[in-house]
Parts: structure tokens; sequence; C-alpha cells
């Protein structure tokens, strides 16, 4: 089976095939667990796929090689952590070339306080989300966001109170 790159999964690192992968009922039963308790015991989890703890380890491995599972990580509470402040920013460059991409790219990836960083269509090239200790240092974020090479526009929303939080995907 081709591999294409390797991915990294906070902690982790699975290599990844370049292949579209076949899920059946017992994949999917087990992404679904997976994607709601990270932390579920092998034992625990081929009970939850109706299946027995061997062949649900092979089939674990099979999906995290695949890319399917990209990694595993802990649900952290950013407020008890010191983060009070959860922001969206919205970046639109001068320039669209694709180099200009990569480099804004590059660049926000470095800053400790960019959780997300997606490109987008329509209303900008990127958003974005941040974390701020204070008001000030979300200050001090927009203001690098702003004075960053080729940003012509950011617009930032912040967010007053989180309602759905969602790991994953629907299977």
């Amino acid at each position: 089976m081709p591999f294409k790159t390797t991915m990294p999964g906070n902690g982790h690192s699975f290599p990844v095939r370049s292949e579209q992968v076949q899920l059946d009922d017992i994949d999917r039963r087990i992404l679904d667990e997976l994607q709601n308790d990270g932390r579920i015991t092998n034992v625990d989890l081929a009970g939850r796929a109706g299946i027995s703890p061997p062949p649900c380890l092979r089939r674990v491995r099979r999906l995290e090689e695949s890319g399917l599972i990209r990694g595993y990580h802990a649900d952290t509470d950013a407020q008890k952590l010191g983060w009070q402040i959860q922001f969206f920013a919205i970046v639109g460059l001068e320039s669209q070339r694709q180099a200009s991409l990569d480099s804004f790219a590059a660049m926000v990836a470095e800053w400790e306080e960019v959780r997300e960083c997606h490109m987008i269509r329509g209303g900008g090239d990127f958003l974005m989300r941040c974390v701020a200790r204070d008001a000030a240092h979300e200050n001090q974020i927009t203001e690098r966001l702003v004075s960053a090479p080729e940003v012509a526009k950011v617009q930032t929303l912040q967010t007053i109170r989180e309602m759905v939080m969602k790991h994953g995907v629907p299977l």
C-alpha cells in the first residue's frame, strides 16, 4: 500500500496512505466511540463495536495508518488554564498568490495563540480561532495580524459563550 506522508497527531505520528479507505459499520462504530472518548480501552472499545479485542486493535491501527485517525488529544478548559478570551479573526491578504498564502499560513502556525487557521472562500482569505489571556493580549494579537506582511484587512469576532462544540464528524 502506498504511503503518502506522515501526519503528526499531538504526540503520535501515523503514516498516511493516499488511497480512499473503505469503512464498514464496525469501523464507523469504532470511530464514533473514539471521537467521544479517545481514552477508551481497547477491551471496552471492542465490546461497544461488537468484536473481540485483537481485531478491534488491528482496525484501530488501520484507521490510524489510513489517516482517518489523525491523533489523540485532551480537551482542556482554556479559561481554567488562563486563556480568558477566545476570538475569531477573518483575515484578507493583499494578494492571493500561493506564495503569499503559504507565507501567511506558515507565520501564524508559529503563534501559540492561533489554535486553528482555515483558508476560506468569500469575505476573506483565512478564518482563524485564537485565544488570549485578556483584552490587552487580544489587542496585541490583533495588532500583530494587522501589521503582518501582505495583510490588507482583519476583522475580529470575540466569543461570548460556547454554545455547541462537537469533535469529529457525524458517523
